[in-house]
């Protein structure tokens, strides 16, 4: 064997173990990566699962799980999100708070999570930094429902006692999208509320005639027209509200009405 065939042999050595190292290397990475993507995985379904209970009212499964999902992936914005419901639902808003406060570290532009904050800021009385995280939302590009976050808006700022802000927000949420019942609901129960008969019922009139009826629109049309002396008017309502919309909390709220007129 001359000394350029050992030379060709040692170098063809060498690069079969450079390539048996590249493999391995290979192969730790992928085997490390299925096993991060396992553990992400993992924590959504947990965390999945926390929210599931909590809504049950299984508080103690619900934190296992949420433990459980901050373990495996302590950087989803949707862990913290879900554990600062749990410690609301725990009467702890400190650590409530925190959570929300990571959550939005780790997401500041998730829509989603701004309104999920917005909500609980305003049921604790933070109004004024509810609202205008609602607003954040709103005109966040990748929120898909703006008219949501302004009815909710207004439903933080009725609670709070500012009806004009209210309505203003309600009115921007159907200038978004007039067939949003829920804002034409909340819109005309305000003014139902205020003592503002018929535009609370011109509101309801309006939005029946250009879109579906729904039961709860048609239960405060027979309010109203009830509070305004109108028994046809409360007769229509009804009756569409006894036809289209058979056992539903409103028709059998109907039916309380009925047998107690005054």
């Amino acid at each position: 064997m001359n000394a350029r065939t050992a030379t060709s042999m040692d170098g063809s050595l060498l690069m079969r173990k450079v390539l048996g190292v590249c493999i391995a290397l290979c192969v730790a990475a992928c085997s490390s990566q299925h096993a991060i993507k396992q553990e992400k995985d993992a924590a959504t379904y947990n965390t999945q699962l926390g929210i599931a209970y909590l809504r049950q009212g299984e508080i103690p499964l619900a934190k296992e799980k949420l433990d459980r999902a901050l373990q495996q992936n302590p950087s989803n914005p949707g862990v913290h999100s879900a554990r600062a419901m749990l410690y609301d639902r725990l009467g702890d808003p400190a650590k409530a708070d925190s959570e929300f406060q990571t959550a939005l570290h780790l997401a500041p532009h998730d829509p989603e999570l701004l309104n999920n904050y917005a909500v609980y800021l305003c049921r604790t009385g933070r109004t004024d930094e509810g609202v205008r995280r609602f607003g954040e939302a709103a005109h966040n590009a990748l929120y898909r429902t703006p008219e949501a976050a302004y009815t909710n808006a207004g439903v933080c700022l009725h609670s709070a006692k500012r009806d004009e802000e209210a309505a203003r927000n309600f009115k921007q949420a159907l200038i978004i999208r007039p067939n949003f019942s829920e804002a034409a609901y909340q819109l005309s129960d305000l003014e139902f509320r205020g003592g503002k008969l018929l535009e609370a019922r011109a509101q309801i009139d309006s939005y029946i005639g250009a879109f579906p009826a729904t039961p709860d629109l048609l239960l405060l049309g027979v309010r109203i027209t009830r509070a305004q002396g109108d028994r046809l008017g409360t007769e229509r309502y009804a009756r569409k509200l006894r036809l289209d919309f058979p056992g539903t909390d409103q028709a059998r709220a109907l039916a309380d009405l009925d047998r107690n007129p005054g």
